[in-house]
């Protein structure tokens, strides 16, 4: 498997286990909130709609939550902004962090108090786009679809990785194929779990259980703040690892 599609398989798992948390919802209506101040509410003329109900569906969010989400979104307005932060954890360990905020400054002052408090610095941004490639994932439930036929099928789309795992297809696109294989995967009316363009690390670093231990604690802390959509890193997640965020 390789590096891009191990990261993404691994992401999947730690979404599974968020939603356990009840993590995912409150970032999807959030999301869904973000595209219809973008776009408005009728998904067929809004892409970022479309795209954020789908992953809704794909994370089992109720129809009536879904709706209620947009009517509010049209009726209050959404006063969010998209803002990224970098960084680094100790040991070296790079953290790539997506907010959406009605707030910046308060924000900004939350996520410093954490790299702070916990042995990390804040960089610029721009500093680590070395360490990440921004891709584009989706997941796509197995089913009875044949792996070499589908495979066929898509390579034209612009796959770069994809990977049977679980029982669901993990397909890595470059970031400009994101929206071919979006209408690719339409148009074979293909049942797609989630999608999204996600920050992948070009290289992982490996840390002994206790020091990964502490990373893992500074990135729940990130997430655990309100504002935060998606939390980014290239600490090495293997098995031990995953156990400990699964604890």
């Amino acid at each position: 498997m390789s590096g891009h599609s191990k990261w993404s398989t691994i992401k999947r798992k730690k979404g599974a286990i968020d939603a356990k948390k009840g993590k995912i919802f409150s970032r999807i209506v959030k999301e869904i909130s973000m595209a219809v101040k973008e776009g408005g509410t009728e998904p067929e003329a809004n892409p970022r709609l479309r795209l954020a109900i789908q992953n809704a569906r794909g994370a089992n969010m109720p129809k009536d939550n879904i709706d209620r989400a947009i009517k509010k979104a049209d009726k209050e307005g959404a006063d969010l902004q998209e803002v990224t932060f970098e960084g680094y954890a100790p040991n070296g360990i790079a953290v790539f962090i997506e907010c959406l905020t009605d707030n910046n400054q308060r924000t900004v002052s939350l996520v410093r108090s954490i790299f702070n408090k916990r042995g990390g610095n804040m960089g610029t941004n721009g500093s680590l786009s070395f360490i990440f490639d921004r891709k584009g994932v989706f997941t796509v439930k197995k089913n009875d679809l044949d792996p070499d036929a589908f495979q066929l099928e898509i390579i034209d789309a612009g796959v770069e990785d994809c990977e049977v795992e679980d029982e669901v297809f993990i397909i890595t696109t470059a970031l400009e194929d994101f929206g071919s294989m979006q209408k690719k995967l339409d148009e074979m009316s293909i049942e797609v779990e989630n999608a999204e363009l996600q920050r992948v690390p070009n290289s992982t670093k490996a840390l002994p259980i206790a020091e990964a231990r502490k990373i893992l604690k500074m990135i729940e802390e990130f997430e655990d703040l309100d504002d935060v959509q998606n939390v980014y890193h290239n600490l090495e997640l293997t098995s031990e690892v995953m156990a400990v965020m699964e604890e």
